[in-house]
């Protein structure tokens, strides 16, 4: 396990859930009971970027495959609401967060820095984040035996995609170490400035759905990208999903046998006109078979 050094300067990821202390407690908790560990134990998964109002009922078929007895470095990647970097590192060494306050893994994080490609974060850009309290309630079973590693990855290139998939790689293949990445699958209508519609799928949310799950299955970063040019999809998180699909090609080209199965998809409502406005939610895992499938 690394050392964790405790900093004076924290961060006090605070938006994204109304709730605080016992009240968001027993909500993730109310959450994570009522679904099954089908995946477990996943090395990176896909969770919802919304307020846990809206999604975190989502949330838990991802957080749910997550096996906190063998897990001992969370490295959360996603973009940002609030502050536009390409890649940066939170500089907070402290997140006080309900449940529990979580610390920065600092041998990761000073082996990222030294990379030279990553800019510092003040605390107070990642105030208004949402991802923590969830993976904090995930492993709260081991609560003093992991650390964090909070990355922000966005507007990145195909290149740099694939490159930062190539660096995140040495760290994928470890199974201790989980990757969560942030990010809704739609964002549907004129406030979006997106309303792709196919007729031939019937009502305009059947077609959101449609496309929604064609993307689901273009799991290599080649497909991935090609289907986002094609039809111009509003993923948000679509920089960090290409490099963790990006790092998943590097570990397969050395032998590396995974599945990367959604387990639940979800709207927030069923939209019919063109003045509705769509987000949709879809929660993957990714998990390692030592031995190819039968």
């Amino acid at each position: 396990m690394s050392n964790r050094v405790v900093c004076q300067e924290a961060s006090h990821a605070r938006s994204w859930y109304t709730a605080s202390g016992p009240q968001l407690n027993a909500q993730l908790e109310g959450w994570l009971s009522q679904v099954q560990s089908t995946k477990r134990p996943a090395r990176a998964i896909i969770a919802l970027y919304a307020g846990y109002t809206y999604c975190g009922s989502y949330a838990a078929h991802a957080y749910k495959q997550v096996d906190p007895s063998i897990t001992w470095i969370i490295s959360v990647g996603g973009p940002s609401h609030h502050v536009h970097s390409r890649r940066a590192l939170f500089s907070a060494d402290i997140y006080r967060i309900p449940p529990y306050d979580l610390h920065i893994d600092k041998k990761i994080y000073g082996e990222l820095w030294k990379t030279g490609v990553f800019k510092r974060m003040s605390p107070q850009s990642d105030e208004d984040e949402h991802l923590l309290p969830y993976t904090a309630k995930a492993m709260e079973s081991h609560k003093d035996a992991f650390a964090i590693v909070p990355i922000l990855v966005e507007a990145l290139s195909e290149s740099k995609e694939q490159e930062f998939g190539k660096l995140f790689s040495k760290y994928l293949v470890d199974p201790s170490n989980l990757f969560v990445v942030s990010s809704d699958f739609c964002h549907w209508g004129q406030k979006f400035c997106y309303s792709y519609y196919d007729e031939s799928q019937g009502e305009i949310y059947r077609s959101i759905e449609h496309l929604d799950k064609m993307g689901m299955k273009q799991l290599d970063p080649v497909s991935f990208g090609n289907y986002l040019k094609k039809h111009h999809k509003t993923i948000c998180g679509r920089h960090p999903i290409g490099v963790l699909l990006n790092a998943i090609t590097e570990l397969q080209k050395n032998g590396m046998n995974m599945s990367f199965p959604f387990l639940n998809y979800a709207q927030l409502s069923q939209y019919r006109n063109w003045q509705d406005s769509s987000v949709s939610y879809a929660a993957g895992a990714l998990t390692v078979h030592w031995a190819p499938d039968p």
